[in-house]
């Protein structure tokens, strides 16, 4: 009976933990869209930095005042070497995200977020020169093909919102195999993450910000007929996007790692859904064939990456890839890849 239930709370835990997930990411999403679109807020950097700042503040409450989680301790030297260039990256991952929502639809610019396995794989094999099990190189066919389907197919397609979107996924990729050795001996959690880089991204962007976007921003203020509640939700969208950050803390601890990946992508398929009842940009047949098959394709690309990794010692491997030489996966999580 005391099995029963405890396995009846790991289950409801791990659902409440996903929906969360889910519901934080499609509002950030939404709320962004919904700025550019809607408020004719048109300035991505801006809108990065208030989510820069709503974060450093939320880490800064979650660890300092509710003390959630405990600091990770970095040398004063580590943060300048290490955190400040995945900070570097990571602002920029961010950026071109916004900056591709400004152009594409929300469904477009998930389906091409969900190319980051295969960039990451590729930057891995081309810069660093590592290997890979054949069977990896096999799950990144449908993710290729599914999103050069997808873009073949956009009928709203611009191709600056593309390449915003595409060089968004070579940032992620960079971020993911830069924390294998820049956070090596660091084992930090996402809200740690954010209490170290969020303060470093917005020191980087607040200046091109200002330079770049800070007259538009005012002659904004000084035209929108309804500040006040504009002003809302773009502060919104900055306490979402934290609680995006504290809801990935709170999935990865309550699912295991088959189910992370599946819902990771389902996650994808329910923001497209949403967004198209909200927004009801035009989508083809052909262009929904494409994206679902980059959701298979990834979903297959994490249980190959699962199954590789968990293999036992003696069992056999490819002939023409020696185990020294062998690169399975990457060791960072690339799913966590859009968290501010």
């Amino acid at each position: 009976m005391e099995e029963t239930r405890l396995c009846s709370w790991t289950v409801f835990r791990s659902i409440f933990a996903i929906f969360q997930w889910w519901s934080f990411n499609v509002a950030v999403i939404i709320m962004n869209k919904w700025i550019f679109q809607k408020l004719d807020f048109k300035f991505p950097l801006t809108v990065s930095c208030v989510h820069f700042i709503c974060s450093s503040i939320g880490a800064y409450v979650m660890i300092k005042v509710l003390k959630v989680k405990p600091l990770i301790s970095v040398e004063p030297e580590d943060r300048w070497r290490r955190i400040f260039p995945m900070s570097f990256v990571f602002c920029i991952n961010i950026v071109l995200g916004n900056v591709s929502l400004r152009y594409i639809p929300v469904s477009f610019m998930q389906t091409i977020k969900s190319f980051t396995p295969a960039t990451t794989v590729i930057l891995q094999w081309m810069v660093w020169r590592k290997y890979f099990d054949w069977r990896i190189w096999a799950s990144l066919v449908p993710i290729v093909g599914g999103i050069l389907l997808t873009s073949v197919t956009e009928l709203s397609f611009n191709a600056f919102g593309f390449c915003a979107a595409l060089f968004g996924c070579l940032a992620t990729s960079t971020k993911t195999i830069l924390a294998e050795s820049l956070l090596h001996g660091y084992k930090f959690d996402s809200i740690n993450t954010v209490y170290y880089m969020a303060p470093f991204a917005t020191m980087i962007l607040a200046v091109p910000a200002l330079l770049l976007e800070g007259a538009g921003v005012i002659a904004w203020i000084q035209t929108s007929p309804n500040l006040l509640s504009s002003f809302i939700i773009i502060i919104g969208s900055g306490v979402m996007a934290f609680c995006l950050n504290f809801s990935i803390f709170y999935v990865i601890h309550s699912t295991t790692a088959v189910t992370f990946n599946v819902a990771g992508n389902l996650k994808v398929a329910f923001a497209v859904a949403f967004s198209w009842m909200i927004f009801k940009n035009p989508i083809s047949p052909m262009n929904a064939f494409g994206c679902g098959v980059t959701l298979v394709g990834c979903t297959f690309y994490g249980y190959v990456r699962h199954r590789l990794a968990n293999q036992l010692p003696g069992t056999p491997r490819t002939p023409r890839t020696p185990r020294s030489r062998l690169e399975m996966a990457p060791l960072v999580n690339d799913k966590i890849d859009d968290k501010v």
